[in-house]
């Protein structure tokens, strides 16, 4: 049998160029978010949103994904600021996984934004690898509008880390016998799973590249980092044993992960990106008329450990609120409140049709007319807009009602079909 092989597929700055490529195509705006320094974040009144995804400009002037919006606008003054629309991305996300299933029985998405894709005993169908990364990567420009990258090799820790070269819009292979050239040069900080605070436990080992990593004595690694020193040392050599796993049916339940580029630690930071998988998960959940009774949250914290904890409610619910105050409940319950956190995961289960919603014995008559309520607003905002209904309490309110990415003025009821 031959080598696998494994194709990992990234859109490069996902919500930034969702947001952009809708606004020109769709909306036709002049402007393209992605040639000025621009970047998706939340809450700029609170003063406590962070950078969910930055423009190339923006890089330029050192703004980071992860970072506060106060300290970006310190880097760089006349950031533009828009608002992440969540439902838009998730149709983004769902059209660019369809295209992903054309090419490969087996696509396990990651996340949002990125998925693996085994390609193993397509060559026969398709010819060379790197030709078939080419053309998915300029199918899914031309279709939708926005730009990826691709990485090859046999395992799905080098397929990672060759999309990770050189960015946007790239195909980069990274076989085992390309590691000494193209991954050993580059500083520990770009390994698969090296966050801040490990990179500073091997600066004082003197480890300052993938390379030196790599051939360092793994006691050592073990002795100062735990279980994550023999986990960098492989994954600095190229091994890795995950394989694709394609994601559970349907009916098994929802869920969404995010590996985060930055060590999260505090609270309020990891709120916010239960906030974002929360989101797309309920949107799911509703798009799709179920909802569910347990939910659970999961996380892998700096030095490899993973966690999860789950909570059976009362009540099934496929409310964004309720399925985010849940999760941050749980995620309070779980988390020790000082290792940094560098992935998280929102997942729901023990699903029912939303039509079969029992009714229980604390919930109030009035609640169901609220559901009723909430979707004939859904579906005024799907076919009209989401300024064409909005709650009395905002009237004469300079608040938006809805957190959505576009300016008001823009706010109109075109849509299309995939996006």
């Amino acid at each position: 049998m031959g080598m696998s092989v494994i194709f990992h597929v990234d859109v490069n700055s996902a919500f930034l160029s969702w947001e952009a490529s809708y606004r020109k195509e769709i909306l036709g705006e002049e402007i393209d978010l992605r040639e000025i320094p621009s970047a998706i974040g939340g809450d700029q009144e609170k003063r406590k949103g962070v950078i969910l995804a930055k423009s190339t400009p923006a890089k330029a002037f050192g703004v980071q994904t992860g970072e506060p919006i106060v300290s970006a606008l310190k880097k760089c003054p006349e950031l533009t600021i828009v608002k992440p629309n969540f439902e838009r991305y998730v149709q983004c996300s769902k059209a660019f996984i369809n295209i992903l299933k054309e090419y490969s029985p087996k696509v396990e998405q990651y996340s949002i934004d990125e998925a693996f894709m085994d390609m193993t005993g397509t060559e026969g169908l398709y010819g060379d690898p790197v030709q078939v990364a080419h053309l998915i990567k300029d199918r899914i420009y031309k279709e939708l509008g926005f730009t990826v990258n691709i990485g090859i090799s046999h395992n799905k820790l080098l397929a990672k880390m060759a999309g990770d070269l050189k960015k946007p819009n790239m195909v980069h292979t990274l076989f085992p016998h390309e590691i000494e050239a193209k991954m050993w040069p580059l500083p520990v900080r770009e390994l698969f799973f090296v966050g801040k605070s490990t990179e500073k436990k091997l600066k004082l080992l003197g480890i300052k590249t993938i390379g030196e990593l790599a051939k360092a004595d793994v006691k050592l690694l073990r002795l100062h980092l735990k279980k994550q020193g023999e986990v960098i040392y492989r994954y600095a050599n190229g091994i890795d044993f995950n394989e694709v796993e394609e994601v559970a049916a349907p009916n098994k339940g929802y869920g969404n992960s995010m590996t985060i580029p930055y060590d999260v630690n505090s609270t309020e930071n990891a709120h916010l990106v239960l906030l974002s998988l929360s989101e797309t998960v309920a949107m799911r959940l509703r798009a799709d008329g179920v909802e569910a009774s347990c939910i659970s949250v999961s996380l892998v914290d700096c030095d490899f450990i993973s966690s999860s904890m789950q909570m059976t409610l009362s009540q099934a619910t496929h409310h964004t609120k309720e399925i985010y105050d849940y999760a941050c409940q749980i995620f309070d319950k779980l988390w020790d409140h000082q290792t940094p956190i560098r992935q998280l995961g929102v997942h729901t289960t023990k699903l029912v049709g939303a039509s079969n919603h029992q009714m229980s014995f604390f919930e109030n008559p009035k609640d169901k007319r609220y559901e009723k309520l909430d979707q004939a607003i859904d579906a005024i905002r799907n076919k009209y807009g989401e300024n064409a209904i909005k709650r009395a309490a905002f009237i004469g309110s300079k608040l938006d009602h809805m957190a959505g990415g576009i300016s008001k003025e823009k706010k109109t009821g075109i849509t299309k079909s995939q996006m």
